[in-house]
């Protein structure tokens, strides 16, 4: 069955993704001279720079994932569709949901990304990932049930294994959870299970030469050593290239027992199937002009994880930032072409880069200027405040965070992800 607009004498723009870029172009399109449709298979938007917290028992889920419906309340030109893509056809102009399909005159292609495996073996099957809210609570009850288990075994050896947790990725997400997670069992877990303190071992395992490589040297150097003093044990130049259920293998011929391990290596674009090739760099992701738009269409734009766009000579690294600027740049250009004008190129603002390690340390690096040290760490926390969807979410993570990082309070208990979650 195909849907066809409410307004037939107006065109339709399609986005599909309601992540950072394509919830900031539904957004940044209401009022707009024509109908605005978007497309996700969840009706809330998640807050992925926050997931590794909710892994960690620091936030509820709630607190992340913001109800589309009611930031799109008002926009009486946006409307919102909860659905799973199954095919885009660029020629036809449709996107087919399965039993449905939707016709467009505008395409906003805004589909993230998905994990990279880099072809390891047994990632796919025993690693976790940190992509989504049910990720993220599938990781929460794993590791309490690890304790759990722990607890009361008397064998040493599986009692270790159960309490070694092993991160793969040296970038910022790895390196939050590394110290989310040291934090937690020096804290919580210690507190919980007093026959745990002296068992929890967390592991960091980057491939390259220093960790948060999108920072300077000194940073990583800086960030390695605050690791150390959290108990987090860094292995760098550490190649995996086995994981199963008991943990994972290394090129050198070394193993280390893990019951959990997560994979934070890297991400791949995900682009949803198309019916006729598109041109594609890097990672799967799509080639566009300065635009946004994509190299072959005029209609369909690609912004976020999904979209290659390159600015002085170097791809645009995915980071929430650029996505919410190319957001904005291409309802913008939406309006121009409705308005029978021409497209306008776009230029990323980088306005500064900050990551959180834990134990009240940090590090950023903001105009030039490159720092450690809890100024960091509280920046950190405040530009993630203001970015969050939401005046109620703002102030129960801030007063959830007064909680933790004052009181150091943390509730350790089992979601089921039925409790969010239908299927």
């Amino acid at each position: 069955m195909t849907i066809r607009s409410p307004s037939p004498q107006r065109d339709r723009i399609v986005i599909i993704g309601a992540g950072f870029g394509g919830f900031q172009a539904a957004q940044s399109l209401a009022g707009a001279a024509a109908e605005v449709l978007l497309i996700d298979r969840n009706n809330y938007h998640t807050f992925v720079p926050l997931l590794y917290q909710v892994a960690t028992a620091q936030l509820e889920p709630s607190l992340v994932a913001y109800p589309v419906r009611t930031k799109l309340r008002g926009m009486h030109n946006v409307r919102f569709l909860q659905a799973e893509v199954k095919r885009v056809d660029f020629h036809h102009k449709l996107v087919d949901l399965g039993d449905n399909l939707i016709p467009y005159d505008y395409l906003v292609v805004a589909t993230g990304a998905t994990f990279h495996d880099y072809g390891v073996p047994g990632v796919a099957e025993h690693a976790f990932t940190l992509k989504s809210l049910r990720d993220a609570l599938r990781l929460r009850n794993h590791v309490l049930q690890c304790c759990e288990q722990a607890a009361f075994t008397s064998d040493d050896q599986e009692r270790q294994r159960l309490m070694t947790f092993a991160i793969v990725g040296g970038g910022a997400t790895g390196v939050e959870l590394a110290g989310a997670l040291a934090e937690w069992l020096r804290g919580a877990v210690r507190r919980d299970f007093p026959e745990l303190t002296n068992w929890g071992r967390v592991v960091l395992l980057q491939s390259g030469s220093s960790l948060l490589p999108e920072f300077s040297q000194r940073l990583g150097n800086y960030t390695h050593r605050h690791l150390g003093r959290l108990g987090v044990q860094v292995h760098l130049n550490a190649k995996v290239t086995a994981c199963s259920d008991q943990g994972i293998e290394l090129s050198d011929g070394d193993a280390i027992a893990a019951a959990t391990v997560v994979w934070a290596a890297g991400v791949t674009a995900n682009p949803p199937t198309l019916a006729q090739p598109s041109h594609q760099k890097a990672k799967g992701k799509l080639a566009l002009r300065e635009t946004l738009q994509l190299v072959e269409h005029d209609n369909v734009y690609a912004i976020g994880d999904v979209a290659y766009f390159e600015q002085s000579g170097e791809a645009l690294a995915g980071v929430a930032p650029a996505a919410l600027q190319q957001g904005v740049a291409v309802a913008r250009n939406l309006r121009r072409q409705l308005a029978s004008e021409s497209p306008r190129p776009f230029r990323y603002l980088n306005k500064g880069r900050l990551a959180i390690i834990g134990g009240y340390g940090g590090v950023g690096s903001v105009l030039g200027i490159n720092f450690g040290g809890w100024l960091a760490w509280l920046m950190w926390l405040l530009v993630h405040v203001v970015y969050l969807p939401g005046y109620r979410s703002r102030l129960l993570v801030l007063l959830t965070w007064v909680q933790n990082y004052i009181m150091g309070d943390r509730a350790l208990r089992q979601l089921s992800a039925q409790t969010y979650f239908k299927s």
